[in-house]
């Protein structure tokens, strides 16, 4: 009956013209708590429910048109779109306060991760929504890697969502040398609320343990919580000993959700963010040169690969993904110039001659490129060639330079970065570790390791240069006073005998002079040594 006489009543008023353009809402719903910035579900509802649709409709008085309650005007930015998603708990303690306080106190670090997101978040927030999930999670990447798809921790992690190579592969993250699917901004995006999902369930549908399990594995929150059921002590996340960074990491989204729900309180700008989709994916059937792809759309190189930064190299990779990020209002130009291109004119060919003593390592080196690569263009089954043959080798359209997100450019760059101290370039030998050379240099591991774009934990490779800063030079016997001299070679002599006279080893000779295995020494050559005086006779 009651309903009978609302909708009676909403009639008179589109009759009349007296109805108030806006429907009251039933016991106060949508008016936020006094002083705050968070809503709290209704009794009942579960943590992760949103309210339904009003059912009535406001009514125009003029025109006795209806409509909808979710027809409000599209919102000026992204971040008015993740207000009106926000779910987590509303939690406002001491952790949550260090966290927030030192965000306010940082502006221009939110100025920048702003400016970042604006190519990425609103892709991360559609995608929250279609799996109903709270809008929150699109603030993870700026806890987890300030949102540059390129960042690379020292625990090995690697993109937006910061995943680890293992599990990366265990979310379907193909990682190989043409293309990393923890940097591709939809694959990476795809594994990460796969797996927010699956933890979610794990830990019962609570969102904050499943939060700190993404940081810090499953397993260190169950053993958190066995502990804590030992000592009858409560289990959820607010109560467990978990490592620092995983007990600051659930507070640091609880502090951006508060920071952006209610920046007018806390005293800070957020630039705004178009609630607007930034790109298309558009597929491109097979590998195509990104300097092509650039050209075709109408953008610069660099732009393409911050859209992409899955791929590592000067194209895309020969076993997909065949499809490309490009710019919302370049896209149907992009489409249409990709139709109209030749599939030779995708990639540029060069036709190489086998020379004497060369491989396919040796070729794929010096073209920038892979075994694999070679041996599909080619056809070939196995690893051998035949001095004299001619190999069709993929090649990249512009200078290496061009690329200058690619792993290579990113990883010369900063090796190139000119430090504090004296510069040394170290081949890797057999048997050589990160630890072993942090002794030998006297620098730490995680230093060392970070000039070179690597996580301590990453294998090193024979053959593989590494830029090493030290203050003064130093021998491969840690704590020895050490002195440089030159050498210059005598008839006869070889790095075997000049290492055992000043008893330092062949790789160092190698390493201090710049000398690739295989060029043999000069008479009158001069060699720098740095030599443990404490060892030396007649010096």
């Amino acid at each position: 009956m009651a309903i009978v006489l609302r909708l009676l009543a909403v009639t008179l008023a589109l009759l009349t013209g007296a109805c108030s353009t806006r429907p009251p809402l039933a016991d106060g719903a949508g008016a936020p708590p006094a002083g705050g910035d968070e809503t709290a579900p209704a009794k009942g509802a579960s943590p992760g429910s949103r309210p339904g649709p009003t059912l009535l409709a406001a009514a125009q008085p003029v025109t006795g048109i209806l409509v909808s309650a979710y027809s409000r005007p599209e919102p000026a930015d992204l971040w008015a779109e993740l207000r009106a998603g926000f779910r987590l708990p509303a939690i406002d303690n001491a952790r949550v306060r260090v966290q927030r306080n030192w965000y306010a106190r940082h502006p221009k670090y939110l100025q920048r991760v702003s400016e970042r997101a604006r190519r990425y978040a609103w892709y991360i927030h559609e995608e929250l929504q279609r799996r109903n999930m709270p809008a929150e999670i699109a603030l993870l990447p700026i806890v987890e890697s300030a949102y540059d798809p390129f960042a690379y921790s020292h625990g090995r992690a690697a993109g937006l969502w910061q995943f680890i190579p293992g599990t990366g592969k265990r979310f379907g993250l193909k990682q190989d040398w043409w293309y990393d699917g923890r940097r591709d901004l939809v694959d990476s995006t795809r594994a990460a609320l796969d797996y927010l999902q699956y933890l979610h369930k794990r830990f019962h549908g609570d969102w904050l343990l499943a939060l700190a399990a993404y940081n810090s594995g499953e397993g260190t929150v169950i053993k958190a919580q066995r502990r804590n059921r030992r000592k009858g002590r409560p289990t959820g996340f607010w109560h467990l000993r978990l490592p620092k960074e995983t007990s600051a990491y659930v507070p640091k989204l609880i502090a951006l959700k508060q920071l952006v729900a209610n920046p007018e309180r806390w005293g800070v700008h957020l630039q705004p963010v178009p609630a607007e989709p930034y790109f298309e994916i558009v597929p491109t059937g097979a590998q195509i040169d990104l300097a092509v792809a650039a050209d075709l759309a109408g953008i610069e190189l660099e732009d393409l690969y911050r859209l992409n930064p899955g791929f590592n190299r000067w194209a895309t990779s020969p076993a997909g993904p065949h499809r490309l990020l490009i710019p919302f209002d370049r896209a149907d130009d992009f489409r249409e110039a990709l139709a109209k291109l030749p599939p030779e004119k995708r990639i540029k060919w060069v036709r190489h001659k086998v020379g004497k003593g060369e491989t396919l390592s040796h070729i794929a080196r010096r073209y920038h490129t892979t075994v694999a690569a070679l041996k599909s263009a080619n056809e070939l089954r196995g690893s051998s060639i035949r001095v004299g043959t001619h190999l069709l080798v993929p090649v990249s359209s512009k200078e290496q330079k061009n690329y200058s997100l690619s792993a290579r450019a990113r990883l010369q760059r900063k090796q190139n970065y000119r430090r504090g101290g004296r510069r040394t370039r170290h081949v890797v030998s057999r048997g050589d570790t990160f630890w072993d050379l942090s002794r030998q240099y006297k620098v730490s591991v995680r230093k060392l390791a970070s000039w070179n774009g690597m996580a301590p934990g990453d294998p090193l490779r024979v053959g593989q240069k590494l830029v090493i800063w030290t203050r003064e030079p130093v021998s491969a016997n840690p704590g020895a006073r050490t002195r440089a001299l030159y050498y210059e070679v005598r008839k006869g002599d070889s790095l075997s005998r000049i290492s055992s006279r000043f008893k330092v080893s062949v790789a160092d000779l190698r390493r201090w002079n710049h000398l690739p295995r295989g060029r043999y020494l000069k008479p009158g050559q001069k060699l720098k040594l740095y030599v443990d005086v404490t060892r030396q006779t007649g010096i």
